[in-house]
């Protein structure tokens, strides 16, 4: 029994997502219904959090939105995320950086990793 759900899972899983991680900042293009029109919306910050758990993934972006902060979470793997783009990878040491939420300003800064030669 469980070797059809997970066969069904894996059918329903997406297989073009980029490789990304916790302090990259990425854009989110999610579709967003209004009335009978659709459209896609842009979501960008950075990867804060990843929840690795097959077709139930999901992960944490957070961004500055007027001064506040707002963190949204998306399922990875979600018909509702058109696309995922990285557009700078952040060099940070721990999986779940929850630590930003008290920090603002330049103390919420996170390195560029920089490409390996």
């Amino acid at each position: 029994m469980s070797n059809i759900i997970k066969q069904l899972e894996q059918e329903q899983m997406k297989q073009d997502l980029p490789s990304f991680a916790p302090g990259d900042t990425v854009v989110v293009q999610v579709k967003v219904k209004e009335g009978d029109k659709e459209r896609l919306q842009a979501y960008e910050g950075v990867v804060i959090a990843i929840k690795n758990r097959g077709l139930h993934s999901a992960f944490t972006v957070r961004k500055i939105s007027s001064g506040v902060g707002v963190e949204r979470v998306f399922q990875t793997h979600s018909p509702l995320i058109d696309s995922i783009e990285v557009k700078r990878r952040g060099d940070v040491r721990q999986s779940k950086l929850y630590y930003l939420r008290e920090r603002s300003g330049r103390s919420a800064r996170i390195k560029e990793k920089l490409a390996k030669k």
